[in-house]
């Protein structure tokens, strides 16, 4: 009778209690306790829960005990755990054993133990504790866990795993509403595609984007590297901007900049702001505004005062222009998987079956537009546009280049330049070939001719061969540099021989026309050959004027 009478009082009790705040003492004595100031600090037991038990501790604590099934509700959260105390005057309940908080129906917590402050509504956690809000699962050690506010903080190490991201760290701020986390101290990413370390970072299990707010590594499964202090990259789309003057490391290329954005879908980034591009199998340095790179095709597009610097011993090479382009020979072919040869603005090509010259450090080009301007010790040039081969080393200048190398200029519609060792070692003038030697202000030995060959030796000019229709006029000078004469000359082939400085010996080959004036019959000004022009103000002086 007296088991009856104590199993009828539990079956009225779990009636009655899960209306009942258990932010107050609850005691058999009390029949309709007070409701707190705020009903959503409520805690209320669900049906279900195998036993309850009430036990007083001193005259001013009272616990509930509660063990099997137990479910608790505050608010829009339910505790769920295989045993439970409740304590009235701290306003804390403990739990043990499969713990598991669903709040709101969007964040799951799980561990195997938790201590809650019901008015606070912070909860800590520990023993395998786990997070997760459908997107991302946190794991750590230890949680604590403010259901007001929706965040969760760790700080003896925590994982989060995102579809096949990994990211740990030491510290952690869970801002669950936002699917935001805030990781801090040895933080390091793991995805199939990247790696990234760094101090601190910032993630969105939603939209799989990390955010960088501190010196960060990132190594892609390529081997590229990027070191940047600012910006996102987004493991979904494969979309980034790096800010904080990134440097990219990809292979033979080092890539600097203010600002870079990358796009992995289509494998095209655009770097901006004091560029900075180092190839160090090509041995050259391009300084831009604005860069834009293909990097599936290795192709690069330099605007904003571009600068190319072909690296040399003694004689760098300085090349600028409003554009500048550079890709892979082979890619100016269709045809692929077998042999063949073609010519392209005078370049030769081998297209070898698989593409294997892909990997030729000597399969690149490179064309400047508008303004082109060119720069060495030794030599300087200017025209509207140009190629550059890597394979045969040679400039193409084209639409009114002019070419100086110390006191000459040449002239012509299209100019060749061939380079050896980085050093000039011939140039090929074709149509309106025009050479001019100053000696003196206004004093100017002249050749013309329809092409004009000429050879370097040691970077400087050393001979030219002028043939078809040529013309000559040269101041004729004796041991003592003093003039004697005028030379104006027509016939087929001129040869010029040059020494230190100046031009030193001129020969004319078959059906030789001419006079030789003596001095005081010419002014030096008068004797000019049709179409000439000493286009000094044009020619850069130095690497400075590049710029200019």
């Amino acid at each position: 009778m007296r088991n009856f009478f104590l199993l009828f009082l539990l079956l009225i009790a779990s009636l009655i209690l899960p209306e009942l705040s258990m932010a107050q003492v609850i005691t058999p004595e009390t029949a309709v306790p007070a409701p707190p100031s705020d009903s959503s600090l409520i805690v209320q037991i669900l049906p279900g829960v195998r036993k309850l038990e009430f036990r007083k501790a001193n005259d001013s604590t009272q616990l509930t005990i509660l063990a099997g099934n137990v479910k608790l509700k505050q608010g829009t959260s339910y505790f769920f755990c295989d045993s439970c105390v409740i304590n009235d005057n701290t306003k804390t309940f403990e739990a043990w054993g499969k713990v598991h908080i669903n709040d709101a129906d969007t964040i799951n917590v799980y561990s195997n133990h938790l201590r809650y402050f019901m008015n606070k509504r912070i909860a800590f956690l520990d023993g395998g504790v786990r997070l997760t809000d459908g997107k991302g699962t946190l794991t750590t050690p230890d949680l604590e866990y403010d259901m007001s506010t929706d965040i969760g903080i760790y700080t003896h190490g925590g994982k989060v795993v995102n579809k096949k991201t990994v990211l740990t760290s030491k510290e952690g701020y869970y801002y669950a509403g936002l699917k935001d986390v805030y990781f801090k101290k040895n933080v390091v990413l793991n995805d199939p595609a990247y790696k990234i370390t760094t101090d601190s970072l910032l993630y969105n299990t939603e939209s799989q984007t990390a955010r960088f707010i501190a010196q960060t590594l990132i190594k892609d499964s390529t081997g590229r590297t990027i070191e940047t202090k600012e910006g996102f990259y987004n493991i979904g789309s494969g979309k980034a901007e790096f800010g904080g003057r990134p440097i990219i490391k990809d292979g033979k290329l080092t890539i600097t900049a203010n600002t870079i954005i990358n796009d992995d879908s289509t494998g095209i980034s655009q770097a901006r702001g004091n560029v900075i591009i180092i190839d160090t199998v090509q041995k050259t340095t391009i300084l831009a505004g604005e860069v834009f790179r293909d990097n599936k095709k290795d192709r690069i597009l330099a605007t904003r005062k571009p600068l190319m610097i072909i690296k040399q011993d003694n004689d760098s090479i300085y090349v600028t222009a409003d554009t500048l382009f550079s890709a892979r020979l082979t890619d100016l072919y269709s045809k692929k998987d077998s042999l063949v040869k073609d010519t392209v603005k005078g370049v030769k090509v081998i297209n070898v079956k698989n593409n294997k010259e892909k990997t030729d450090s000597t399969n690149r080009y490179f064309e400047a537009y508008r303004n082109v301007r060119i720069f060495s010790d030794s030599m300087q040039a200017v025209s509207d546009s140009m190629f550059y081969s890597f394979r045969d080393s040679t400039f193409r200048l084209f639409q009114k280049p002019v070419v100086w190398a110390k006191e000459s200029q040449i002239t012509g519609d299209t100019i060749y330049l061939f380079t050896k060792n980085k050093q000039a070692e011939k140039l090929k003038v074709f149509e309106n070939s025009f050479m001019v030697n100053k000696i003196d202000p206004e004093v100017f030995n002249q050749i013309k001719a329809t092409r004009m060959d000429g050879f370097f030796t040691n970077g400087n000019i050393d001979s030219i061969r002028a043939a078809g229709l040529a013309e000559t006029i040269y101041f004729i000078q004796d041991e003592d540099s003093a003039y004697t004469g005028i030379n104006e000359s027509t016939c087929d082939i001129i040869d010029i021989y040059f020494g230190k400085e100046t031009l030193e010996k001129v020969v004319l080959r078959s059906n030789v026309v001419g006079t030789i004036w003596p001095m005081k019959q010419k002014e030096p000004k008068e004797m000019r050959l049709p179409n000439f022009q000493w286009m000094e103000s044009r020619r850069p002086k130095t690497k400075f004027d590049l710029f200019d």
